[in-house]
């Protein structure tokens, strides 16, 4: 099987499995003071330190949770207690910040991309100046297309309102190098299982203008911020990983050629490409060709061998037309859209061989459209 599905979930880098393994042995509970407990308590507090390197914080900037879902949650929510009163939402936002932005009890504005994905900041602007005190969310880099999105300019305009600004970069990292203080962004999430780590893991990222509230209850854990015993063997996983993932930037980077080459194939062959004249992704190639059902080519793939996806893999294995590709105007596309990605074990072969195995694919499909017609 060539994998080429790291934007859904990166296989475990022998680090991170490594580290596991290693915790699993330590046997203590990071809260006890024993000798076994404080051994633990050091393993978690080395991962948080590896993943504060990972985006530029001090290490008690790092709230470790259960993935990018919950992290994503716990920054609406604190932002919502803060006293925030209402979200302006990124239109391709990943489902676990639009369906918790929804679910907070405030008036949702959705911000609008343009027709490559990227963010309008002018309208954000207009919208910003409509007052009250907003809770800003807007994605570092888009699961489906690539597309980075300017939040270091939004954080500018969000600032000057008074606003909160998160970022989830949870598809983001481990791809491009991520300053959180340069982003200007005052929460941040994270998941370990898109960087080569264990799923089950994730941190949320506060600024110093971020205060966060408790989701979970019980203990004082996380520096009460999150009650309950921490997933040891999950945290020091997700710290070895993000040691791995910021060492292999300049790996992922290469691939963009690789994935140019591959563009160039089957754009010739009619695909259009999703934020083709946006900064993508090094390793993401979001694409669709009209006519050919997204979820044929997802299985025909397969049946060659290679794992590919259409839109985000957080559906319990449904497939339905991608509402971003629908945000970015393209709605006629959106059934037809799918996305190849590379991570920290893919080669050259595997995006070439992607692009044959596709090619074959849609000459097939073309062939029997003509026989039909």
């Amino acid at each position: 099987m060539i994998y080429l599905d790291h934007n859904a979930t990166s296989p475990v880098r022998p680090e991170a499995k490594a580290a596991v393994l290693r915790a699993l042995e330590v046997g203590g509970n990071p809260s006890s003071v024993h000798a076994a407990g404080r051994a633990a308590r050091s393993l978690i507090e080395t991962a948080r330190g590896q993943v504060a390197s990972l985006v530029g914080v001090v290490p008690g900037s790092v709230t470790f949770t259960s993935g990018g879902t919950e992290s994503n949650a716990l920054a609406i929510e604190s932002a919502v207690a803060a006293g925030h009163d209402r979200i302006i939402l990124g239109a391709t936002e990943h489902g676990a910040v639009s369906e918790n932005a929804r679910a907070a009890g405030v008036p949702v504005a959705v911000w609008p991309v343009d027709a490559n994905g990227v963010a309008d900041l002018d309208w954000l602007a207009a919208e910003l100046a409509r007052g009250g005190r907003p809770l800003v969310c807007l994605m570092l880099a888009n699961n489906e297309t690539g597309v980075i999105q300017p939040v270091a300019e939004a954080s500018a305009l969000v600032r000057e309102a008074g606003g909160w600004l998160h970022v989830d970069a949870v598809q983001a990292a481990g791809k491009i190098a991520i300053d959180f203080t340069a982003l200007g962004a005052d929460t941040l999430a994270l998941a370990a299982h898109k960087i080569g780590g264990p799923f089950g893991s994730g941190a949320l990222v506060a600024g110093t203008r971020a205060t966060l509230v408790r989701r979970l209850h019980g203990g004082g854990q996380e520096r009460g911020r999150r009650a309950g015993a921490e997933n040891l063997s999950g945290i020091a996983g997700f710290g070895a990983a993000a040691v791995a993932a910021a060492r292999d930037l300049p790996v992922i980077a290469s691939q963009a050629v690789w994935r140019d080459s591959l563009q160039a194939r089957v754009e010739e062959a009619g695909a259009v490409i999703l934020g083709k004249a946006a900064a993508r992704l090094p390793q993401t190639l979001g694409f669709a060709a009209q006519g050919f059902d997204a979820q044929m080519q997802v299985m025909g793939m397969d049946l060659a061998g290679i794992a590919v996806s259409a839109g985000p893999a957080c559906s319990s294995g449904k497939m339905k037309p991608s509402d971003v590709v629908a945000a970015m105007g393209r709605a006629d596309l959106a059934p037809f859209a799918v996305r190849i990605s590379g991570g920290w074990n893919t080669t050259e072969h595997d995006w070439s061989r992607a692009g044959d195995a596709w090619l074959e694919l849609y000459a097939r499909h073309t062939s029997r459209r003509k026989e039909v017609a």
